[in-house]
């Protein structure tokens, strides 16, 4: 259903080293910068996009916003969390763990971005 997920950042080097170090952590490479400034991460058929807005303003978060990640496991989700708060981002929600719902139960871990984006890495544990 997606193609890329694309979020602002007022301090693109910032990101750089935030995500850099978030998607190292699970297997990824480091960014390729385009010709405009931006970073761009491919990982497991996905690409994740940063950029200053393009009209000028400041980049702020989504109220109400997530983007989620696949996690192969638990152990994987904690390496994620540990990279992403160890390089300039912010531990929410809940502390990493599962969680059971009306999707099952899932192993979950919740943090902001150095710009504020609210990031989920999800492992759906087996039934």
């Amino acid at each position: 259903m997606f193609s890329h997920m694309m979020v602002g950042s007022n301090d693109i080097d910032r990101s750089k080293t935030f995500y850099d170090a978030l998607f190292g952590a699970v297997g990824g490479k480091p960014a390729i910068t385009d010709e405009h400034g931006r970073l761009i991460y491919m990982h497991n058929g996905g690409i994740y996009i940063i950029t200053k807005p393009i009209n000028g303003e400041p980049a702020h978060h989504a109220n109400g916003g997530t983007v989620g990640f696949a996690m192969r496991g638990p152990e994987q989700a904690d390496a994620w969390h540990a990279a992403g708060v160890a390089n300039g981002g912010t531990a929410c929600e809940n502390p990493p763990g599962v969680r059971t719902g009306g999707m099952g139960s899932l192993y979950l871990a919740y943090l902001r971005d150095p710009d504020g984006n609210k990031l989920c890495a999800l492992h759906r544990m087996p039934a």
